[in-house]
């Protein structure tokens, strides 16, 4: 992955990027916030994942909307998202960044951590 496409937004860098992302899913409270970094993977689909959860349908689509509005401010859209209608898994790609927001049952199930557990792996507090 390019470290200054950004989806085609050279104006912003990657740790602005995953800043903005973690500051919109603390808005609405999300929870159990991990980056993974896939850089030094060979085969990484993207250089980050961010994955979090939320206690609801409501509370993911939240979140997940959240982190729209807060990169579509910056200038930033998302190339690809799904799982809004069932808001059980919803994904927004960023190109360079991932974001899987999920219900805790989801998570649990597809348990992406341990599936790129070869990633270097950041926690990030709740506020």
């Amino acid at each position: 992955m390019s470290k200054e496409n950004i989806a085609t937004y050279p104006e912003v860098n990657v740790g602005n990027l995953i800043e903005t992302i973690i500051d919109g899913i603390r808005d609405i409270k999300g929870k159990n916030i991990v980056k993974i970094d896939l850089t030094k993977l060979d085969d990484g689909p993207t250089d980050f994942f961010l994955v979090c959860e939320g206690d609801s349908t409501t509370q993911v689509n939240a979140i997940a909307q959240n982190v729209q509005k807060r990169l579509k401010d910056l200038g930033v859209r998302v190339l690809h998202s799904e799982g809004q209608r069932e808001g059980k898994w919803v994904l927004l790609d960023y190109f360079e960044v991932v974001v899987h927001v999920f219900h805790p049952e989801t998570r649990r199930y597809y348990d992406v951590e341990d599936l790129w557990s070869d990633g270097d792996f950041t926690e990030y507090q709740e506020l």
